[in-house]
C-alpha cells in the first residue's frame, strides 16, 4: 500500500515539528516554519530520472519564489530510493542538476533518508538519525538564508556536535517515542520487494 500526498506530508509535518524543531537539530527551522515558509512537494516518481525531472521543477519554482512566501522546499520521495546507497548515489545528479540550472551558489541540497547513514558509522548508530526523515527527501535551501541564519546563530559549527550529544542522550527508544517516522501502513523497502 503507498502513502497519498496527504500522509506523506502529514508524516512530513510531524517528523518537522518532533525531531528537527522538537529536538532543535536545526535551530534555523523553527522561524521558517512558523511563518509558514517551507512548501512540502510529494514525488510521484517511480524511478531516478522521474525524481529527477520533479526536483528540476522544484529548484526553479523556489528560485522564482518570494523567499517571503517560499523560503525553502521539502521534496518528498515516498515511491522510490528506499535504497540509502542508491539515494545517495542520486545526490550527484541532484547536484548536477543544480549547476545546470545556473543556481549553483544560489540554492542547495540536503539530503534526508529513513536510512541514512554517515560515513564510518554502523546502520543501528543512533547518531544517524539527526539526518532520518519518514521518506527519502531533498531539502531545498537558499544560501542567502543560511548565510543569515548561520550569522545569527553563534557557534554554528556546533550544531552537528550538539546533535549528536541529543541524540546519544535520546537514544533510539526515545527516537522511537517520538512516533516520527512514515506511518506503520508505509511498508519498509524490504516488503515491498
Amino acid at each position: 500500500m503507498t502513502p497519498s500526498h496527504d500522509t506523506v506530508c502529514k508524516n512530513t509535518r510531524n517528523w518537522l515539528e518532533h525531531a528537527v524543531i522538537g529536538l532543535n537539530l536545526c535551530p534555523f527551522a523553527k522561524s521558517v516554519y512558523v511563518k509558514g515558509q517551507v512548501h512540502y512537494a510529494v514525488s510521484d516518481a517511480r524511478y531516478a530520472d522521474e525524481l529527477l525531472a520533479d526536483l528540476v521543477t522544484e529548484l526553479k519554482a523556489l528560485a522564482a519564489s518570494n523567499a517571503a512566501t517560499r523560503d525553502t522546499t521539502l521534496l518528498m520521495a515516498p515511491y522510490c530510493m528506499d535504497d540509502f546507497l542508491d539515494f545517495n548515489d542520486f545526490l550527484g545528479q541532484a547536484d548536477r542538476a543544480l549547476v545546470r540550472l545556473g543556481l549553483d551558489g544560489v540554492l542547495q541540497i540536503a539530503s534526508l533518508h529513513p536510512y541514512y547513514q554517515f560515513a564510518g558509522t554502523e546502520a543501528d548508530d543512533v547518531t544517524n538519525f539527526t539526518n532520518r526523515s519518514p521518506y527519502p527527501t531533498l531539502h531545498l535551501l537558499r544560501e542567502e538564508s543560511i548565510d543569515r541564519a548561520v550569522a545569527a546563530f553563534p557557534n554554528a559549527e556546533s550544531i552537528y556536535e550538539v546533535n549528536m550529544a541529543t541524540m546519544d542522550r535520546l537514544g533510539v527508544a526515545g527516537w522511537t517515542e517520538l512516533e516520527v517516522g512514515a506511518s506503520a501502513s508505509t511498508p519498509k523497502p524490504e516488503d515491498r520487494r
